[in-house]
């Protein structure tokens, strides 16, 4: 796990050493371990490293084949390396070191880019072929790793964090107008733009050749999508959660390789619940991680937010060294400006408390293991499904789930929520346009309720659990520390997208409707049906107790919805209802100021709004301040 950046010129510049380390020296905190740059010409790659599998000089980075043909700076963790490193050997290919940095060479030597079919892991990447004179960028299959690029004019840039592209002195610092409307209305970016007006973030399973003789940058091009809406077993339930019970144990054993030690988050719940039983029978003494919330001024549903009981619970069944960080009204303040600064690319919802429960993991740690990624595979959010469910067909269940989705700000609210300059700069751009876009590859029908339901899967697959993913790697290479997600192992989803989806969630037929931003939504919806993720329940009840397995859905939120009205009013104030806010360059204040009196007199719950607009004001001092 490291941090990456490159430059490219095709007019044939030479890069600078310099440039390079002013840009590795930008992300230093994805890898205080080493460094190092490589320059070739008008190509220069950099790398900072974060030392996970051998931990020797053998695996500094940039580094090349036995001939330097191939050079490559590195992000991730392939965890079938060792098996690829025994085929390779067997195709006549020698090792220097026990990376799997070096394994990616060599399968790039024998497969060339055709590598990234046999990796079963999260990477991104980028590899000079100095023989061919190419330059071959690669993300994993479900983002997990980010890499972003940077095109204009014959220069190429790319990095595994915006902040170190807007070190180059010719990359500006501009907002793009059509993500800006995205985010305020999904609070994420489906499409592959960034905040940052020319920046683009290479899309999950896609890769990019550039050639090194030619004039122009070409655009990203698929090689993997989820495979969605085949349901291809024919397996009983009772069997399916069988075979879901073998694949995963493979996959969390695969991912406990290491040469550093390895903790788990553990919350309390289900998924995180289930990789730490797997994990306790290899890692003599499991260090463990939650996080809870000071409920004092918490009202309502709220009360249910703290999950440090169930989390001990399972602590002291499964004999882990756990550690609990206690989370304030007053923590969101403090930590805003930093969080920004490393978030750097905004996307879902509230994540200052994962910031604090990294931080705390990073004392102790370098590897966690997460739970991410159980939700969207198997339907752990069923009240949102069922939004869709029971259309006439596709065009109405796009209409229905887009309206679902806007989380933010409707369309008709989009007059009032921008100012005119950004409204003209938006023009017609149509976040309707690229909500449909999104199921462009969608292989599925829409014929019954169990296609709008995989479709929504999928479509939470490609968007939500990516915006998830981007952060969760901002937020713990802050702390150096790398998060491994066991439930995005290629054969574990492979084969979860083939159960049908009567079995993740039982009652297809019915449609709650719940608010989303409403607090407790989850615990409202389990009193009506308790259906999700029922094959994984199924599953994991070989492994964590049968009162963990049948409790209802509850996420890793603070209780905003009281402290956004209590404690945390008087900072929220000082912000948003400053007429010169940075954010007022782009908004309204009188819409702004309207949010704000509906949240705070109780009419409405605006809380995903509030830290949205925090988030954005923070953004644009960070980022914008002194262009």
């Amino acid at each position: 796990m490291c941090g990456i950046v490159g430059v490219c010129d095709l007019k044939g510049e030479p890069v600078s050493v310099g440039l390079l380390k002013r840009m590795t020296d930008r992300i230093s905190h994805r890898g205080p371990d080493g460094e190092g740059q490589y320059t070739d010409g008008p190509v220069g790659l950099g790398h900072r490293r974060l030392a996970i599998i051998d931990l020797s000089p053998a695996g500094h980075q940039p580094m090349a084949n036995q001939t330097g043909d191939v050079v490559i700076t590195y992000n991730g963790e392939i965890y079938n390396f060792q098996k690829m490193s025994i085929e390779l050997e067997a195709l006549g290919y020698h090792f220097h070191s026990k990376t799997d940095t070096e394994v990616v060479i060599h399968a790039y030597e024998e497969w060339g880019e055709n590598c990234v079919d046999h990796f079963n892991g999260m990477f991104a990447f980028a590899l000079l072929d100095r023989r061919k004179q190419t330059l071959f960028l690669a993300r994993d299959r479900y983002g997990i790793k980010p890499l972003y690029w940077y095109a204009k004019g014959g220069l190429f840039v790319f990095a595994s964090e915006i902040k170190a592209i807007l070190e180059h002195p010719q990359v500006s610092r501009a907002v793009s107008y059509p993500a800006l409307n995205e985010y305020f209305a999904f609070q994420n970016i489906f499409t592959d733009l960034t905040l940052f007006e020319g920046i683009r973030l290479l899309p999950p399973g896609h890769v990019m050749t550039i050639d090194l003789r030619g004039d122009r940058i070409p655009e990203p091009r698929a090689y993997w999508d989820f495979p969605a809406g085949a349901e291809t077993s024919n397996l009983s339930e009772q069997e399916n959660a069988e075979r879901l019970y073998q694949l995963f144990i493979e996959a969390v054993t695969r991912q406990l390789v290491s040469d550093v030690p390895v903790g788990s988050y553990l919350s309390g719940g289900m998924d995180s619940g289930s990789i730490t039983s797997v994990a306790v029978r290899h890692l003599p003494r499991l260090t463990t991680f939650t996080g809870g919330f000071d409920l004092s001024s918490a009202t309502g549903l709220e009360f249910g937010f703290d999950e440090r009981h169930n989390a001990e619970v399972m602590a002291n069944l499964f004999k882990t060294e756990h550690y609990e960080v206690v989370m304030h009204a007053g923590d969101m303040e403090w930590v805003l400006p930093e969080l920004i600064w490393h978030l750097e690319d905004l996307r879902v919802g509230q994540c200052y408390p994962n910031y604090y429960v990294a931080r705390l993991a990073g004392k102790f740690v370098k590897v966690v293991l997460s739970g991410a990624g159980g939700d969207e595979l198997f339907g752990g959010y069923p009240w949102r499904y069922y939004r869709g469910m029971n259309s006439s067909g596709r065009d109405q269940y796009l209409r229905r789930y887009y309206e679902f989705w806007q989380r933010l700000v409707p369309d008709e609210d989009k007059r009032r929520l921008f100012n005119s300059e950004t409204a003209r700069q938006i023009g017609d751009h149509s976040t309707f346009q690229v909500f449909r876009d999104v199921f462009a590859r969608w292989p599925g029908s829409f014929k019954g309720n169990g296609d709008y339901i995989n479709a929504s899967l999928y479509f939470e697959l490609k968007t939500f659990l990516h915006g998830l993913l981007v952060v969760e790697d901002k937020l713990s290479m802050a702390h150096s520390l790398e998060t491994r997600v066991p439930f995005l192992d290629n054969e574990l989803v492979n084969f979860a997208m083939q159960i049908p989806a009567h079995h993740k969630l039982r009652n297809i037929e019915r449609a709650p409707r719940v608010d989303e931003n409403q607090p407790g939504k989850r615990l409202i919806y389990e009193k009506e049906t308790s259906d999700g993720k029922t094959v994984l329940r199924q599953a994991m009840s070989r492994l964590i107790p049968r009162e963990i397995t049948e409790r209802a859905k509850q996420g890793f939120s603070a209780p905003d919805a009281s402290w956004f009205r209590g404690e945390s009013i008087d900072y929220i104030n000082r912000l948003l209802r400053d007429p010169k806010a940075s954010i007022y360059e782009f908004l309204e204040p009188k819409y702004v100021t309207q949010i704000l009196d509906d949240h705070c007199s109780g009419r409405v719950n605006r809380r995903l709004l509030i830290w949205s607009l925090l988030s954005f004001e923070w953004w644009c001092r960070q980022f914008l301040a002194g262009r």
